[in-house]
């Protein structure tokens, strides 16, 4: 479903698209479809062949391993600096998790065979695809490592100050439960974890909303697992070219 503010967005917006050549770019631009993702929207589930994959831009992602049981907890998040499908490039073309909107807003949408062409190119967008690719493994490796070695209240800071990253703003709507799905914890433990972080000052929390007051007092409190995320994504995009564009 289109957006009825279309000029207000471009797909520059998400740094991968905006990190390709000129050239690759104008390949795949004609057949980037603007759309709507809402939140709590399945973009796709457990076992799914891939029909297309999405570039976020003001919208964030929450990839989810699901358990027989019906548990879940999220293994990683993706908004403007990735790509939502990564399954389909690697090779396996569906995937055991399941990809839902946690924050409503624009992405793009792109048919699977076209990347998959382009991908088979095996020249910059492929390169680049992998380099993002061991990014998000980084991301899933360090938050399997925070859930079971960090507190709920640290686990709670490297949350906050992910989802921060990418949006314009600092504040979210989520519920307490929400938080709790995302990182597989009691609901009782991301309110009392919640409720000392406002005492500190960090956090505003009312009614599913958050406000980050203090984004340096976060940073000063969360643990390790943060910093390493943010350091690879860094180090493995900061070199390519942001192409600048409507």
């Amino acid at each position: 479903m289109s957006s009825p503010h279309a000029q207000l967005h471009n797909p520059n917006q998400n740094h991968l698209l905006a990190a390709m050549l000129d050239a690759d770019f104008a390949r795949l631009a004609p057949h980037l479809e603007q759309v709507s993702m809402l939140l709590g929207e399945v973009i796709y589930d457990s076992g799914d062949k891939l029909q297309h994959v999405h570039f976020p831009t003001t919208a964030i992602v929450s990839i989810h391993y699901l358990l027989e049981n019906g548990g879940s907890s999220e293994i990683a998040g993706v908004g403007n600096e990735g790509v939502v499908g990564v399954s389909l490039f690697m090779g396996g073309n569906s995937t055991p998790s399941r990809a839902v909107v946690q924050t409503g807003g624009i992405g793009y949408r792109l048919k699977a065979h076209l990347l998959m062409e382009e991908f088979d190119r095996a020249g910059p967008v492929m390169r680049l695809l992998l380099r993002y690719t061991q990014a998000l493994i980084t991301q899933m490796s360090q938050t399997a490592v925070c859930n079971r070695h960090h507190t709920v209240e640290q686990q709670l800071c490297r949350w906050l100050l992910l989802t921060m990253d990418r949006l314009p703003n600092r504040e979210l709507t989520m519920t307490q439960e929400l938080i709790a799905n995302m990182l597989g914890v009691r609901r009782e433990g991301v309110t009392e974890a919640a409720g000392r972080l406002q005492q500190r000052g960090f956090i505003s929390y009312r009614r599913g909303h958050i406000s980050v007051l203090d984004r340096a007092g976060l940073e000063g409190h969360v643990c390790e697992c943060y910093g390493v995320v943010k350091k690879e994504f860094t180090r493995l995009l900061s070199d390519v070219r942001q192409r600048q564009g409507s």
